[in-house]
């Protein structure tokens, strides 16, 4: 659910109830550091870097980033570097630690698994971001957006703490080009630990051959599979074939695009379907199938429990009510290639105008492309930057045409937006699934808004299940 919107809260109220709770794993240095510099509100951030098995490490992060009652008005967040491949110690130590943070604040008093999920394509912080996890007791980890053959690999070797590498993809890359990171946990703790509990693996699918690929070409355990169709929020898998586009603008998605679930069943490997199963009928049909279970984003995303900024969320909420709500998967929308989907709401930008007074500006950076430049060295380019900067690293204008700074429109959709020059406030585009028309369901009588513990009895309402990811 975008970046910080399934936070540790709404994980944990999840998980407290025998379900799954899955926080998401996008830029969580980044919120941790936010979160600090607006003062810690309840305390929370302090309490997880509390426990965090290297004291020192917490404490510098702690002196660096917290501002005691939070900036002043106005004032921007304090910067940080971009991830690159060979990462400084300042950058690791945030990124372990603020994984940690969320999961073991999401962990916290109840004894049921807490999951995270990662995008494949955001590969830079993967190491890193996957340790603190592990240091914290994460039970599942889950990844899409890509092929992530070497990820059960690695959650295999961090269970005794050894060292790590990933293979960093790169346009244009030579053979002999070095593309490696690494990370080892040793050096970076710089003390022994007891070996760690190995997470279960989920690998997030929208096709029969990606399953097959990963059960045979994976280096590690592959434990299930959550089948995404092209009606759930956020990032979806392309159309096989050439993209084509209905009269709204909208990629057309066909048979092609359809799983065949019993070719799913033969895999013998628990299987979870996601993107259009938020329902009680759904739920039902899902088990029929086959199937452990269902995974749900939309309708958690607008419970108390969930981050995503309370005016959004009831904007939104009346929207569907009033059978107005839309949502609109956009082909160009995110830098990554891959289809985004986005809810239509009066100032974000999922508006044009809003769009368009936004200065073009790449100073995150999580979902930039790395490609070889011409001295056979790795840089990063996003198509959501400057054009004149996107030209000069070799980009395409034509690629540029409609994207949109995600990363900093993600961070807005959860409160924490960038305050440029004391003027510009970085505008939300919150997205969701197909199922926002039908969220009203989820509300309990007379009431403005649900839970996480309403969301899950309407859920299974119809159905014996009691456990589910």
């Amino acid at each position: 659910m975008g970046a910080g919107v399934s936070n540790w809260r709404l994980a944990q109220a999840v998980s407290r109830l025998g379900q799954l709770g899955v926080v998401s794993g996008t830029a969580l240095d980044l919120i941790l550091a936010r979160r600090l510099q607006d003062g810690d509100p309840g305390g929370h951030m302090r309490r997880g870097l509390d426990q965090f098995p290297v004291p020192e490490i917490a404490e510098r992060i702690w002196q660096k980033y917290y501002i005691p009652g939070g900036r002043a008005e106005n004032a921007p967040y304090a910067s940080l570097p971009k991830h690159v491949k060979d990462a400084p110690q300042g950058q690791v130590e945030l990124c372990v630690v603020a994984n940690f943070v969320e999961v073991i604040l999401a962990r916290e008093g109840h004894n049921n698994p807490v999951g995270i999920n990662y995008l494949e394509k955001l590969q830079l912080p993967h190491l890193h971001s996957i340790y603190g996890a592990m240091l914290a007791g994460v039970g599942y980890v889950l990844m899409g957006a890509g092929v992530p053959l070497k990820i059960p690999g690695v959650l295999d070797r961090f269970t005794t703490h050894e060292p790590a590498t990933y293979h960093l993809q790169v346009t244009g890359a030579q053979e002999g080009d070095d593309k490696t990171m690494s990370f080892a946990p040793k050096d970076f703790l710089g003390r022994d630990l007891p070996p760690l509990t190995r997470p279960k693996f989920l690998a997030i699918i929208a096709s029969n051959t990606l399953a097959t690929t990963m059960l045979k070409k994976a280096d590690g355990k592959v434990d299930g599979f959550v089948i995404e169709g092209f009606t759930a929020g956020g990032h979806n898998a392309p159309p096989r074939g050439k993209l084509q586009l209905d009269e709204g603008g909208e990629p057309i998605y066909g048979e092609r695009d359809e799983v065949d679930l019993a070719k799913i069943r033969e895999l013998a490997v628990p299987f979870w379907l996601a993107g259009g199963f938020g329902s009680p009928e759904k739920v039902v049909e899902a088990l029929d199938a086959g199937a452990a279970g269902v995974q749900v984003g939309t309708a958690f995303a607008f419970c108390e429990e969930s981050s995503l900024k309370d005016s959004y969320k009831r904007a939104l909420l009346d929207k569907a009510r009033s059978g107005t709500a839309q949502v609109f998967t956009d082909p160009v929308a995110s830098p990554t290639n891959f289809p985004f989907k986005v809810g239509q709401l009066e100032g974000t930008l999922s508006q044009e105008e809003v769009y368009l007074a936004r200065p073009r500006v790449c100073d995150l950076g999580y979902l930039r492309e790395a490609y070889r430049t011409p001295a056979g060295t790795i840089d990063f380019r996003c198509s959501a930057e400057p054009l004149t900067v996107y030209e000069s690293k070799g980009g395409k204008a034509e690629d540029t045409v409609g994207t949109k700074c995600l990363c900093n429109a993600l961070m807005a959709n959860i409160g924490l937006p960038q305050i440029r020059g004391g003027k510009y406030t970085e505008q939300a585009l919150v997205t969701t699934g197909n199922d926002l028309t039908e969220i009203g369901d989820f509300l309990p009588a007379e009431s403005a808004t649900s839970t996480a513990e309403d969301v899950i009895r309407k859920l299974l309402s119809l159905s014996p299940l009691q456990k589910s990811a």
